[in-house]
């Protein structure tokens, strides 16, 4: 039986550079067929075990399994040097991670290893590219999956139209994202179903009973574009018990940013990169009473939801450009880079006045966004019949 399979390829890059000669796509097929480079695609039997849980590049695919919709799940990553890890389990036994060695650091990326795994196993029936992206090749490979494109960040697409011209499917964080794609692709489809706040888990980001030591609580990468400025000068505009605490998986402005608390004389504790799991930044959210988003050239982040899962209602930047739509009077509120100050008082001085858990329940946890994009994925198919003049219904592949 072949593996219904979905490939999630995110634009992470890991490991040393080194001069060591490529691969032929050939050898590279070889290497995967013969076991060398790991094991070749595995059939989930057991879907009741499958738990959608982790951050927003797990759960997509976890849900697809979890669902039916397929019954094996990869996430593929990138790998500068010539010697990529083995293949390897996720945080989730059901999810396998497979690390591809890059012909080179330009993006989109380019992958002989990539091409020769495709040979050897043939392409995914779902295969979602993630920001950067990969080369056409490695997408004519694929010519018969359903692909998927999602820039993550704010920027519509993140790739040249050589590439984004052969996807099925575009998903956008909001309208505009949508009509640039449009502009650039007039009969393509798109779908505002960002990665990030959709497919949320309910059992990763879940209400504690404990003690509200922070104010406020900002989970966000040490990066400019986070605009974690915006909060400082909040916080320097409020009574000086008001206390906030910075997660950051990840960035390079740890320095600055205490440079900046010094400065301001404001009380805010930081977790530097690399950060902590899922399971401590749920404890540390449930620690505070609001989480805050203040970027402006960010995508619609993972963190929305997440938070509100947790319990807390989301202070977001009036301007963010995409994922507004998830601030609802019940969700949240959002304010000027000016008001920030004026809204973060007004919802630490009124926290009955939300109920963000149970609207994220109600519309953004992974069982409906997976029903959505099952729909999306049969009228891909059924558009592929009609342009083919064939009778394939547009559930051949979900009935496979």
């Amino acid at each position: 039986m072949t593996a219904r399979r979905i490939v999630v390829i995110s634009d992470f890059q890991d490991g040393p550079s080194d001069d060591g000669a490529l691969s032929t796509v050939e050898a590279a097929r070889d290497d995967w067929i013969s076991g060398r480079r790991g094991g070749r695609p595995q059939i989930v039997s057991d879907l009741e075990a499958v738990a959608v849980d982790g951050g927003y590049i797990e759960r997509l695919p976890l849900a697809c399994l979890k669902s039916g919709l397929v019954d094996c799940a990869e996430i593929w990553t990138h790998w500068r040097g010539s010697h990529p890890p083995e293949t390897r389990s996720g945080a989730s036994p059901h999810l396998t991670r497979r690390v591809f060695r890059m012909n080179g650091p330009e993006a989109p990326f380019a992958s002989n290893d990539m091409l020769g795994h495709i040979a050897a196993f043939g392409a995914p029936h779902i295969l979602c590219v993630w920001g950067l992206g990969v080369s056409e090749e490695i997408l004519l490979a694929c010519r018969d999956s359903v692909k998927i494109y999602n820039s993550i960040d704010a920027p519509a697409l993140r790739i040249p139209p050589e590439v984004s011209r052969h996807f099925d499917l575009v998903l956008t964080g909001a309208q505009w994202q949508s009509d640039v794609v449009r502009e650039r692709h007039p009969d393509m489809a798109t779908a505002i179903l960002p990665v990030g706040p959709e497919f949320a888990s309910d059992t990763t980001f879940y209400p504690l009973d404990l003690p509200k030591t922070y104010d406020i609580i900002y989970v966000a990468a040490a990066q400019g574009y986070k605009r974690h400025d915006i909060l400082f000068d909040a916080m320097a505009r409020l009574p000086r018990s008001v206390r906030a605490l910075c997660v950051c998986g990840y960035g390079e402005m740890i320095d600055d940013f205490r440079r900046q608390i010094a400065e301001r004389g404001i009380s805010v504790d930081l977790i530097e990169p690399p950060g902590v799991p899922f399971e401590e930044v749920n404890r540390l959210m449930n620690a505070a009473r609001i989480g805050v988003v203040c970027g402006v050239d960010d995508g619609a982040p993972a963190i929305l939801t997440e938070y509100m899962l947790a319990g807390l209602p989301v202070l977001a930047n009036s301007a963010l450009s995409c994922g507004r739509q998830y601030i609802t009077p019940e969700t949240g509120r959002t304010a000027t880079a000016e008001d920030f100050h004026l809204a973060i008082a007004d919802m630490l001085e009124n926290p009955a006045a939300f109920a963000p858990r149970t609207i994220v329940q109600a519309q953004w946890t992974w069982p409906h966004t997976v029903q959505r994009l099952e729909s999306l994925i049969s009228e891909t198919y059924e558009k592929r019949a009609l342009r083919h003049g064939t009778e394939r219904g547009s559930h051949s592949f979900l009935q496979a």
